[in-house]
């Protein structure tokens, strides 16, 4: 058996599940199931392309069980799905490939359709219930990672494009005069844009490197402490923080007791100590609760068994029997952690959300008084400005961070924390420009935190600080000059190489053809040789 026939055979039984050859006017078909097929394979790697992303900016598993109050690896559940579903599709369109090239129709069997379908379907919901769910973050991740991924998703797209070309102009070459102007029109306006990409992506990456000389590390703020490490606000966190990762900054997350002590816990809302402690009740506020009652609870244990970032085989034996006993700590216990150290501190302070202004004030008063009785350097206090609370005139002397980039012009101040997919990498630059330090949280990712390192900003808030602590500088970067030249070579070598695929099957038709008028000139003189 020839490895011409064997190819023939295998693409045709997996596509169409029979190895003999269809009859029938099928050849109709064969270009629709083909346009199926790469439709349904293209629609899922986006999809895996757009999980990843999403997943690297906003940890999918603990937006997933603030929605359904269970600890599971969502992430990992919809990522094999998804990867199984693409492969298949893939496959699929290579067979229908190898066909199209051996000249065989097309003919894609029945479960094929229904699966294929079936996983679109599927893709559409899924988005769908997201959109729902979060509105806005999913469209915030995608443009920052095309900043990454755009000048590489380029090249590959030219090679691709350069692939299809073979089969693209074997289609032409076989229409008739009508459809090739369609196709030829299609594929000038698809090559056209593949080639000019480059001119719409603007990445901090392609930078000069005496740039990016002059460009510091971002120094490295623990979110909760270093909660990859260690169960988040815990002093077991904070501390492995400042020992594994040497953070420039303390992040963390405070609320009030019912008998007036401030304590340590992100979750603010109803069920608020579900996620991070043992408890099996729903609680709807600290306030309902003595401190006591709260340091009673386990705050560690669900981190061993949740394993959220899948980090805990990290640990030794003896952290994870330490990391199995952590309480919620006070926010003085934190503020002497900061003291020994000499790391700043900078929260959130969480209030009910019907609290009153005068409540407000006063939890914000008391945790004033807090600072004030550690005794700490006021310059070691970054206070988080908010909209939910006004700022006690005796937080002045602290080192003030702004949310809002209009509140901190007003005021003169020159520190700013937003989330990363708030502002564009050149405002970042502009910022830095003006002499503004500009915290992005939270970036986990090591791509995440390269372009934010090219863009100059001046910290971020991570969970993977030891992570980050290992890098000496961004994962790629490429000067502007290298990058155009590249792009115009892959271009041009494209080109060529098109040009060389199209007169070679026009050449090989316009032989088919001769070898055809060729085969049929014998008959004719024998007919006519009797006549002479």
């Amino acid at each position: 058996m020839s490895l011409r026939t064997c190819c023939r055979d295998c693409s045709r039984g997996f596509f169409s599940c029979q190895l003999k050859k269809q009859s029938g006017n099928t050849n109709k078909r064969s270009c629709c199931w083909c346009t199926f097929v790469s439709i349904g394979a293209l629609v899922s790697i986006c999809w895996i392309y757009l999980l990843i992303i999403f997943n690297d900016g906003y940890n999918l598993n603990a937006k997933l069980f603030y929605k359904f109050h269970k600890h599971l690896n969502y992430f990992m559940v919809m990522m094999t799905v998804s990867a199984m579903f693409a492969s298949y599709c893939v496959l699929l369109l290579l067979f229908a490939l190898v066909q199209v090239a051996l000249r065989v129709k097309l003919h894609l069997h029945w479960l094929h359709r229904i699966l294929i379908f079936i996983g679109v379907i599927l893709i559409a919901l899924v988005i769908t219930v997201a959109l729902s769910l979060f509105p806005h973050d999913p469209w915030t991740v995608a443009p920052i990672s095309f900043q990454y991924t755009g000048p590489f998703l380029q090249f590959g797209a030219v090679g691709a494009w350069t692939l299809l070309s073979w089969f693209i102009f074997q289609a032409f070459h076989e229409a008739k005069k009508g459809s090739k102007w369609i196709i030829g029109l299609v594929f000038v306006i698809v090559s056209a844009f593949i080639f000019s990409c480059p001119l719409l992506i603007h990445s901090p990456c392609l930078i000069y490197l005496e740039d990016l000389e002059n460009t510091t590390k971002p120094s490295l703020w623990g979110h909760r402490g270093a909660p990859m490490l260690a169960p988040e606000n815990t002093m077991m966190s904070f501390e492995r923080s400042a020992t594994v990762c040497n953070v420039a900054l303390f992040e963390t997350d405070v609320q009030l007791s019912k008998d007036g002590i401030p304590f340590l816990m992100h979750d603010n809302k109803s069920g608020f100590l579900n996620r991070t402690t043992n408890i099996t009740t729903l609680v709807e506020s600290g306030k309902e609760w003595n401190f006591n009652k709260l340091r009673s609870l386990n705050a560690g244990e669900w981190f061993i068994k949740a394993d959220p970032f899948h980090t805990v085989h990290l640990l030794k034996e003896e952290q994870k029997k330490k990391a199995k006993e952590e309480k919620i700590p006070k926010l003085s216990e934190l503020l002497e952690l900061a003291i020994k150290t000499e790391i700043p501190v900078m929260f959130d302070l969480y209030v009910r959300n019907n609290s009153n202004t005068e409540e407000v004030d006063k939890d914000a008063e008391d945790i004033v008084k807090t600072i004030q009785n550690s005794r700490i350097d006021s310059r070691l206090i970054y206070w988080l400005n908010s909209e939910k609370r006004k700022r006690p005139t005796n937080a002045a002397n602290f080192t003030q961070v702004y949310e809002n980039e209009d509140e901190m012009h007003e005021e003169n101040g020159f520190r700013l924390n937003v989330k990363f997919s708030e502002f564009s990498m050149d405002k970042i630059r502009d910022l830095r420009k003006e002499g503004v330090k500009v915290n992005v949280y939270v970036v986990d990712r090591r791509w995440l935190f390269s372009l934010f390192w090219c863009a100059g900003v001046s910290s971020v808030t991570t969970n993977a600080c030891h992570v980050l602590k290992e890098m000496e500088q961004p994962d790629w970067h490429m000067s502007p000059d290298v990058y155009r030249t590249t792009w115009i070579s892959v271009d041009v070598a494209s080109f060529l190489i098109m040009i060389a695929i199209f007169c070679y099957q026009w050449k090989k038709r316009c032989s088919y053809l001769n070898e055809g008028i060729t085969s049929a000139s014998p008959s004719y003189e024998l007919e006519i040789s009797p006549l002479v």
